[in-house]
């Protein structure tokens, strides 16, 4: 199928929030009397503009991992539902973490919205594309047997695609085909439901101890008719008798302060702020050790000074040391036992314990996450600064992107209970056997009936099963920024090469870039300025009338 070459025409591979968030950039800058641009967007997933991760027919107890108070995705001044605050019919709390559907639903109607503003003409295709193939006049996209295009620019906004699985995984799968055992994923939550309406009794092991993980607990216990009351676990009798949840340090991630008060303790001055803006714009630049020195010193004075307030006298000494360590191996510094890393988060989300170095440097880190990806997404970061920037700020996730304190609660309460048990939390021996698999650590063994896949992959290019992917890593159309980084990107996310040059009118944003850019996975950055650069460049490139000309 082709078009008139003359009217310029664009392709948006998958339809989550991202590319909701750029369509809306471009749509910002399209003046009301110019020829609507003809977008086609193409995304099996029903859900457009919310994507799997914020289904709107997920379960309930899925929920965010940021309060109502710091969601701030503003929409753009064509659009009519108002913020999500606003939007929602009855709002929440600045201190509830709201359930991921309502989100889902809120940016389906931010997407309502933009096609009512007729600046772009859009058309979707719930379809898989399976391959690009670049000609003189632009890029085709093939669907089925089917070439549709040419499209003079072409946007890849995947998410998280399907990838190989590692190799622990991979040998689990072939296992449950010849064994009693279950393999399960934890998403959709809701698939997950019903499957475990059917491990009443069982013995059940989680492979990751993350955000997803909680996720999963609720599923397994509350979903099966269990209830939490007065910080109490009450069992329905429907939920497994035993569930272990594990990773490698077996620490659950520490929650967010709970409640706007204690999260203000934490607030960097404004002067504070200014100064890392800085370091980070210059530590992009530089090399991995001006990097680590730039942003350390940013981060010292700042975070002495808020312990100090807090009551913990740590100097500027100590958190230098504290840093160090970080950069050479995160996590490191985190000793205790599972159970009592996640009573003492909770303490400190309360504001009943004294923060820690990691706890307050974790927090801060979060509140600059707009300053970090202002000074270093825009930047030509060499390969080996970008690598250890990126680790740093993943490493730091384990406080930044913590869960809400009532996740902890409850995990805290499962244990109580004799549901939950962190005895092979930490890194355990797994084996396989003829029920299913067998967890052991310096606790004992114990066999599991049930597996539960909680892991998010990374975004190795490398392991990418997308046909459409693996067709332009292969052809050296995408390429590692380096070999522990996702896609070579510049800054308005334009694809570099594998020769190191742009690969004109073909663009990716999103995870699959990390390292071109940083804290990727955030809802915020998919309404943020990486879109509106990517708006900028097509407006440019394709020379449209802009809004107010």
């Amino acid at each position: 199928m082709t078009h008139d070459k003359e009217a310029p025409r664009i392709a948006v591979i998958g339809m989550g929030p991202r590319s909701l968030g750029a369509l809306e950039a471009l749509a910002t800058r399209m003046g009301d009397g110019a020829a609507p641009l003809r977008v086609e967007t193409f995304d099996p997933f029903p859900a457009c503009g919310a994507g799997p991760n914020f289904d709107p027919r997920e379960l309930a107890i899925c929920r965010l991992n940021i309060p109502m108070r710091d969601i701030d995705i503003r929409p753009p001044e064509f659009s009519r539902c108002g913020s999500f605050a606003e939007w929602l019919q009855d709002s929440p709390g600045p201190d509830v973490f709201p359930s991921r559907a309502d989100l889902g639903r809120y940016l389906e109607a931010r997407l309502d919205d933009l096609r009512a503003t007729g600046r772009l003409d859009l058309h979707h295709n719930a379809a898989t594309v399976t391959d690009l193939q670049q000609r003189d006049d632009g890029w085709m996209v093939r669907v089925g047997s089917t070439w549709q295009g040419p499209y003079q620019e072409v946007l890849l906004s995947l998410g998280q695609p399907e990838v190989e699985p590692d190799d622990q995984l991979a040998q689990w799968q072939r296992h449950a085909l010849t064994s009693a055992g279950v393999l399960a994923q934890a998403y959709p939550a809701r698939r997950l439901g019903a499957e475990a309406a059917n491990w009443a009794g069982q013995r059940v092991a989680i492979r990751g101890l993350a955000l997803s993980a909680f996720d999963v607990l609720r599923v397994l216990t509350t979903e099966q008719g269990g209830r939490f009351a007065d910080g109490r676990y009450v069992p329905s009798g429907a939920e497994p008798a035993r569930i272990l949840p594990f990773s490698l340090d077996g620490l659950p991630p520490y929650p967010k302060p709970e409640t706007k008060e204690v999260d203000a303790r934490f607030d960097p001055r404004e002067a504070e702020t200014q100064v890392f803006a800085d370091a980070i714009s210059d530590a992009a630049c530089g090399s991995p050790a001006s990097a680590r020195t730039r942003l350390s010193r940013a981060l010292e004075p700042v975070v002495a000074r808020i312990l100090s307030e807090q009551g913990n006298p740590t100097g500027a000494a100590d958190v230098s040391a504290w840093l160090m360590a970080e950069w050479q191996e995160p996590g490191s510094q985190e000793t205790a036992p599972p159970h009592e890393a996640l009573m003492h988060g909770i303490a400190m989300a309360e504001g009943s314990a004294v923060p820690t170095i990691g706890y307050a440097i974790g927090q801060v880190w979060r509140k600059w996450q707009d300053a970090l990806r202002s000074g270093y997404n825009p930047a030509d970061t060499p390969p080996e600064t970008a690598e250890v920037i990126v680790a740093f700020d993943e490493g730091l996730k384990r406080y930044s992107y913590g869960p809400p304190v009532s996740s902890s609660r409850e995990l805290a309460a499962l244990i109580d209970a004799g549901i939950v048990g962190l005895g092979h939390a930490v890194d355990p021996d797994v084996s396989l056997t003829d029920t299913g698999w067998e967890l052991a650590t310096s606790a004992g063994r114990t066999a599991v009936d049930v597996m539960i896949d909680a892991v998010m992959p990374s975004p190795d290019l490398s392991i990418l099963r997308a046909p459409v992917l693996v067709g332009l890593v292969n052809g050296g159309r995408l390429s590692p920024l380096a070999e522990a980084l996702a896609a070579n990107t510049g800054k308005d996310g334009q694809v570099v090469g594998r020769d190191g040059g742009s690969v004109a009118g073909l663009c990716l944003l999103g995870r699959l870039a990390l390292g071109s850019v940083v804290a990727a996975d955030s809802l915020h950055d998919c309404f943020g300025e990486a879109s509106h650069r990517w708006a900028e460049g097509v407006v440019d490139r394709l020379g449209l009338m802009r809004a107010g000309r």
